[in-house]
């Protein structure tokens, strides 16, 4: 297998410089995109198109050779194929059908993964076409973090809806945080099959639970996932990203079994090295670094490379890069961490 770098860390070595992909990479703040966007009609078209979601995932590859490309596609595909009537609207975000304990009795998982080939086709095309040594990663969102989506019909700024309703109903709601597992673990199932090296779980909502509700909603349905995919297909690498979680990640990896965990902006550096300690690490540079640019630009990147680059680190930013970010600004963040060593 070609020297992919990304996937040494994933093993626990120590890369130098490390290797940088940025999460939302492929996104409004690149002009390619935007054209690539207009043509593809609506964002779910987008999705499902392998011909744009290859190209909309290859675009930042080209411009910038980074050491990883991620899937084009969105955590709301499994609630799309479990047929929530999703729609994403400019402006609004995305909306779906809320579902009611009533909705949760009646999920099943027929039909879901034939929905999501097209995604499995856009993995197939990228590991034809990216360079031989650029780690593909696959993705899906975390059960609580789609749940949430799922029980309000939209987001919510604290997600309280949710919260409400699996105090309520805590057996329905346990249901379909394992059904929500069990489903994504398929779907990565699928998309390693299809030629991902790698995956990444995003809980971008862990960060409104409490201590008891992250190990019930954040900890134990990824941990449920990673453990059905290991079990069919031994030696998958997967990162798992709980956004928000502070304190809560010290034991994360341990629980999880997460081969990296991926790291906001808001985590200490001095805990971040702690954390690193027991394996590989992610991120975790501030996106408005990216947008204010020169020398809150790079002392962002030099802080992380001086804490965390003398172990297992994958550079990333804290969350995903926004539209705002210009992509000159960009260039000088990769040419900056290669400079690393």
């Amino acid at each position: 297998m070609p020297n992919r770098k990304v996937l040494d860390v994933l093993n626990g070595k120590t890369v130098t410089p490390p290797p940088i992909w940025l999460m939302r990479q492929a996104g409004r703040y690149l002009p390619e995109y935007r054209e690539t966007r207009q043509k593809a009609g609506s964002f779910l078209d987008l999705c499902y198109s392998p011909e744009f979601a290859t190209e909309v995932t290859l675009q930042p590859i080209r411009r910038y050779g980074f050491d990883a490309a991620i899937l084009f596609s969105d955590i709301l595909v499994i609630p799309d194929a479990l047929k929530r009537n999703v729609t994403f609207t400019e402006g609004h975000g995305p909306q779906m059908d809320p579902i009611d304990t009533d909705g949760i009795r009646k999920l099943s998982p027929e039909g879901v993964i034939d929905h999501l080939k097209p995604v499995m086709e856009t993995v197939a095309r990228l590991r034809h076409e990216l360079p031989a040594e650029t780690t593909l990663l696959g993705f899906c969102g975390a059960p609580w973090t789609v749940a949430t989506y799922m029980i309000a019909g939209h987001g919510t700024p604290d997600q309280a809806p949710a919260r409400l309703f699996a105090y309520r109903h805590p057996e329905e709601f346990k249901w379909l945080l394992d059904f929500l597992a069990d489903v994504s673990a398929d779907y990565l199932v699928a998309q390693i099959d299809a030629g991902a090296d790698a995956v990444q779980i995003f809980d971008s909502w862990a960060g409104v639970l409490g201590e008891e509700e992250f190990e019930a909603y954040a900890v134990r349905p990824v941990r449920r996932i990673i453990d059905s995919v290991r079990a069919r297909r031994p030696g998958a690498k997967v990162i798992a990203f709980a956004k928000g979680a502070g304190i809560l990640l010290n034991n994360y990896r341990q629980a999880t079994t997460a081969d990296a965990i991926g790291l906001d902006w808001s985590v200490p550096l001095s805990f971040a090295v702690e954390l690193q300690k027991d394996g590989a690490v992610q991120g975790n540079l501030d996106p408005m670094r990216v947008v204010a640019g020169g020398a809150a630009l790079r002392d962002g990147i030099d802080a992380i490379l001086q804490k965390l680059g003398h172990g297992p680190l994958i550079f990333n930013l804290g969350h995903g890069i926004t539209p705002q970010a210009d992509p000159a600004h960009v260039t000088e963040l990769v040419a900056q961490v290669r400079q690393f060593g």
